[in-house]
């Protein structure tokens, strides 16, 4: 049953944000093809994609830590993953993005809520579309929340765009 609803899951996260996920390669490949880096965050379970941008088998291009603000710049782009949208130390992370005027995506779950979210503040929200487990439990809740799991599976989707995107930049003749 937890093989179905992950499969669903993917399935789901595939046909509603492939659009934002087209977006928001685009703006990481703009630090790859220019002077920039793009700088992670993955905040509790999700520095698990964190740790595969940064140290996994096919390591994102041009990706760095994000441990210190004031060394972004304009030209540099960010990708902050947390479990929900409203986690507050992310939405502390984001508006310093902001003032900086760093450009970045944001992966999280977007649980309806009158707090302050990284889908109103990021450049590209990507949602991961889980907000409780997938499966039912023996005493009538949840269980199976696998928010590493869809945030890994985002991170896969944006890398293999980001560098789609970057092989054609390298297939454009050169103008001038």
């Amino acid at each position: 049953m937890f093989t179905t609803q992950l499969n669903g899951l993917f399935q789901r996260i595939a046909d509603k944000e492939a659009e934002t996920v087209e977006d928001g390669a685009r703006l990481l490949a703009q630090a790859a093809i220019g002077e920039g880096a793009i700088y992670i965050k993955g905040f509790r379970e999700m520095k698990a994609v964190e740790a595969e941008a940064l140290e996994g088998a096919e390591p994102l291009p041009h990706a760095k830590e994000l441990s210190d603000i004031s060394a972004l710049t304009a030209v540099d782009r960010a990708v902050l993953v947390t479990r929900f949208a409203h986690d507050e130390q992310a939405i502390a992370v984001a508006k310093a993005l902001q003032e900086k005027h760093v450009p970045f995506v944001a992966i999280a779950g977007a649980a309806a809520s009158d707090q302050e979210s990284l889908a109103d503040i990021a450049d590209f929200f990507i949602d991961t579309h889980l907000i409780k487990g997938l499966i039912p439990d023996e005493s009538g809740g949840r269980t199976g929340f696998s928010s590493g799991m869809a945030g890994l599976y985002i991170y896969f989707l944006l890398k293999i765009t980001m560098d789609e995107i970057l092989l054609d930049n390298e297939e454009l003749p050169e103008m001038g």
